[in-house]
């Protein structure tokens, strides 16, 4: 289930990071514990995108210029979601970087046809290597051409499947088509103008910074359609619950709707 949340900016002309997952990730961590519901405090299924709205860029980062500003929200738990927006709303003021936001409302996006061939957008960067500390690895660069990119993201995505508790060995075992197939027209276009589909990304796990890669770029999944349903839902590679990996479906209504309103708040 996804939600588009709606925030009232204050201060026009506030700004935040570039990439401010990590403050993103903060602060909705900081409304998980303040409802003070154990059930939830280790939960990590859900995802969500970056602040949209109308913006200019300095050397600060993003300055955001309309009035409204908009965040998506997704997670496969009705409960939590609902736990998590009741918190949230009893909030009158949240600090986000240099933005003062006022949590105005919430809408429930339209549901997306899933099928067991999707192409998707990343909303968000995706992750293939987790970090640790003192350990460079988690920046290794990996082409998408190849069969361990995909092998990567099957790995973590079974593994936050099983965790999540709602499905069963047999059907986990079931789940074993499992392919990435980049947009390569995409992604030449952007090396030839000299231009990155992989970056590398700040990242904060329990008060220790890591620098992890993540990879940006259209592709089409090829998975079973339970599996397609989960990353659409929670996301895609690892640290999903600090902002990574969020995808959308191309030519979907809620990549079109978030444009409209980005131009409506502007």
């Amino acid at each position: 289930m996804r939600v588009r949340i709606v925030f009232t900016l204050k201060n026009r002309g506030g700004y935040v990071p570039f990439h401010h997952q990590f403050l993103l990730a903060q602060t909705i961590k900081g409304l998980i514990v303040l409802g003070r519901n154990e059930k939830f405090f280790a939960f990590t299924q859900y995802n969500f995108s970056g602040l949209k709205g109308q913006i200019k860029i300095s050397r600060k980062g993003l300055h955001f210029y309309s009035s409204k500003v908009t965040l998506v929200f997704s997670t496969s738990d009705k409960e939590f979601l609902d736990y998590f927006v009741s918190v949230l709303f009893a909030q009158k003021d949240l600090l986000v970087g240099a933005l003062q936001l006022s949590p105005e409302s919430v809408e429930t996006e339209e549901p997306v046809a899933i099928t067991d061939s999707v192409k998707f957008l990343c909303i968000s960067p995706i992750v293939l290597v987790p970090a640790s500390f003192n350990d460079e690895s988690g920046k290794r660069f990996i082409s998408p051409e190849l069969d361990e990119f995909s092998d990567l993201l099957y790995d973590s995505t079974i593994a936050r499947m099983e965790a999540s508790g709602k499905y069963t060995p047999e059907q986990l075992a079931d789940f074993y088509k499992f392919q990435l197939v980049a947009d390569k027209e995409y992604i030449n276009r952007i090396q030839q103008s000299h231009k990155k589909f992989a970056r590398i990304y700040p990242l904060y796990d329990h008060d220790i910074k890591f620098e992890v890669r993540g990879y940006t770029f259209p592709f089409t999944l090829f998975a079973p359609q339970p599996v397609q349903q989960f990353v659409y839902e929670n996301g895609l590679g690892h640290f999903s619950h600090k902002g990574f990996g969020m995808l959308d479906v191309a030519n979907a209504d809620s990549v079109k709707h978030e444009a409209d309103l980005e131009a409506t708040y502007a």
